[in-house]
């Protein structure tokens, strides 16, 4: 089926678990830039997602965090690069150097920077977007070809997003007795709503990449990237390319997003379909989950984590379901229907556990290769609660950009989900 692609955010009807993530949010525009400070001039191909840089609240969080002086530092690296390969190498370079600092900072290694927690995602998120429109500012001028330029791009998303450090480890981490945990997280999104908003799976996969979890069965590695949220990025096989080279070599796997207010679920069932919901860029698409190989592609593919385990044990504050809701469009029907259940036999996928969204896509994405590979291992998708603000500060009108209780709340899902994947392996 040919997928439907509008810009803006005209699919309201299909928000999925989107709309229910963002349900405690302020529908309002973000904050204007401030008062007296001219908005930087677009570079040449600048996205959506890239233009958000020039507000107030963007620049307060790379200011406070130290991690305003990372885009300019490769952009004097890029003005250097005198081929493509060395505008690759300088990509490469900045774009790991940024993933190991914001994973550093979160976990308490080498100066925090302003006053933001050191668990904080955001900077990362900003400073890569800079970083973006640096390198496109750059490209324009470079001479090279479109192709070249859109390598440069994978090459430097790859690299600071921790994809390309998720296969470290191997046979020296079985001869060591270890282990071996892929974790996902995603950027913030719903910037348009609260340009505020911090992904706790991503704060999660800065607390948790590199570390070792200690189990009953035993010491477990940790490798963790985060995700655009992007259907296009989708589309061309982010999730694939990174995650072929790391769950071979996995002994568990967990993508993790955020969901719903003041809860975690075990999504049990995923599900073959886009909804339509504005992702960064406010690009919409609806229709089936585009995949190689679409002849042999499922409806619905199924967690193999240790769902009843998790949800029984007593890992946090939260408490935590297993999830086994979809929408389907039963055999010979028409008509969407919800089932408590689980999806009946030949029914066509309208929504997994985790809604119609790049969440819900991540998780079939990354079980579907799981099956494709033959890798008989546990994985599957887990949803955070929403993070949010204390009293008096839910309103983006505020432009607060953290308080302490938003820092405890991120705090409290990053430990409960830390608990979980030890209850993930230790059951498996």
């Amino acid at each position: 089926m040919r997928l439907a692609r509008t810009t803006g955010t005209t699919a309201a009807g299909r928000l999925g678990l989107v709309l229910l993530a963002s349900a405690a949010l302020v529908a309002v525009a973000p904050p204007p830039p401030a008062t007296g400070a001219p908005a930087a001039p677009a570079a040449p191909g600048v996205t959506v997602e890239e233009r958000r840089l020039d507000g107030d609240v963007p620049r307060r969080i790379l200011d406070d965090s130290g991690f305003d002086g990372v885009a300019p530092a490769f952009a004097a690296s890029l003005r250097g690069a005198g081929s493509y390969g060395q505008a690759e190498r300088a990509a490469v370079r900045h774009g790991e150097r940024l993933w190991q600092r914001a994973v550093d900072r979160a976990q308490g290694r080498g100066p925090a920077g302003g006053e933001l927690s050191r668990d904080d995602d955001r900077p990362l998120y900003w400073a890569r977007l800079a970083m973006t429109r640096e390198l496109r500012a750059w490209h324009a001028g470079s001479g090279l070809s479109e192709a070249a330029g859109t390598r440069l791009l994978e090459r430097l998303e790859s690299a600071s997003r921790g994809q390309d450090s998720m296969t470290g480890g191997g046979a020296g981490d079985r001869a060591k007795g270890l282990k071996r945990i892929v974790v996902t997280g995603f950027d913030p999104f719903t910037l348009d709503r609260d340009i505020r908003i911090s992904n706790p799976s991503g704060a999660l996969a800065l607390a948790l990449d590199g570390t070792v979890i200690r189990t009953a069965d035993g010491p477990a590695r940790v490798e963790t990237a985060v995700f655009p949220v992007r259907w296009g990025d989708f589309a061309d096989g982010t999730v694939e390319r990174a995650l072929r080279r790391a769950l071979p070599r996995a002994d568990l796997f967990v993508t993790v997003s955020q969901g719903r207010v003041g809860r975690i679920d075990v999504e049990r069932y995923n599900g073959a379909w886009r909804g339509g919901f504005g992702d960064n860029e406010n690009v919409s698409e609806t229709g089936l989950v585009p995949v190689k190989d679409p002849a042999t592609q499922p409806q619905w593919t199924t967690t193999t984590l240790p769902y009843a385990a998790i949800a029984a044990a007593g890992t946090g504050r939260f408490p935590v379901y297993d999830n086994t809701s979809v929408t389907e469009i039963p055999a010979g029907g028409t008509a969407p229907v919800v089932r408590p259940a689980g999806p009946t036999p030949g029914s066509a996928a309208r929504a997994g556990g985790g809604g119609d969204y790049l969440s819900n896509e991540i998780a079939y994405r990354a079980t579907l290769l799981r099956d494709r590979l033959g890798l008989d291992i546990p994985g599957g998708h887990v949803h955070t609660p929403v993070l949010q603000f204390g009293p008096g500060n839910t309103d983006p009108a505020t432009g607060t950009v953290s308080d302490p209780v938003f820092v405890q709340n991120r705090l409290d899902i990053t430990e409960q989900l830390r608990t979980i994947v030890r209850v993930a392996a230790e059951e498996s």
